[in-house]
């Protein structure tokens, strides 16, 4: 059954391996296949095998089946065996869910959300909250927090400015403190080119307010 992925615990600081997780996410989501094997490599042994499988598989809300796919063969060349547990649960555990793990994300912009997709379209606003939050994103295999950073790695990386704001906003909702989302963007500056980090460093001081 899947598992609501609130946000009980701070991540209060960029370890190591989380350091690697979300530069693996920047690079499933642009990088080459030569550079996806690259970030594989860098991971194995140091992340927790389950972590990666994780964002590999939330990667296809954010890269799209084809970057998934080719990454999920990468690893699959180096880790033969599937450590994620397939999905389980219905439809309506899934929305209910999503909606909990939706509302943590967003906060106080949780309603407003909802609304400005259903006004784009009913079948949107279904597939956010049951495939997306809650099938994928409220799993528990790897805690909100650090699924939020990956988001964050994967929106910067593909230049997704209206969702990378969003997301800011939704990994400080879900306990990331502000100075790992600093080091986050920060870790990702030999990927992600300096154009595109300094784009995101302006939205992430929008945020902040500064």
């Amino acid at each position: 059954m899947t598992q609501v992925a609130a946000a009980p615990l701070t991540l209060d600081a960029l370890d190591e391996q989380t350091r690697l997780l979300v530069r693996l996410s920047a690079v499933v989501t642009a990088g080459t296949e030569a550079e996806q094997r690259v970030a594989i490599a860098a991971a194995l042994g140091v992340v927790p095998d389950l972590w990666v499988e994780e964002l590999l598989l939330q990667s296809y809300l954010f890269a799209g089946f084809p970057r998934t796919l080719n990454a999920m063969r990468e690893w699959r060349r180096v880790h033969p065996l599937a450590v994620a547990p397939p999905a389980s649960g219905s439809p309506s555990e899934w929305r209910e869910a999503g909606e909990r793990t939706c509302a943590v994300v967003y906060g106080r912009f949780y309603e407003r959300l909802r609304e400005n997709i259903r006004d784009l379209h009913s079948a949107l606003d279904d597939w956010m909250i049951e495939e997306g939050y809650g099938k994928v994103l409220s799993r528990s295999g790897l805690d909100l927090p650090r699924r939020e950073l990956c988001i964050v790695a994967a929106c910067a990386a593909a230049g997704q400015d209206r969702q990378l704001h969003s997301h800011l906003h939704g990994a400080l909702n879900a306990g990331v403190v502000a100075a790992v989302l600093t080091e986050t963007l920060q870790s990702l500056d030999d990927l992600i080119g300096g154009d595109r980090l300094e784009t995101a460093r302006m939205l992430w001081a929008r945020v902040q307010g500064k």
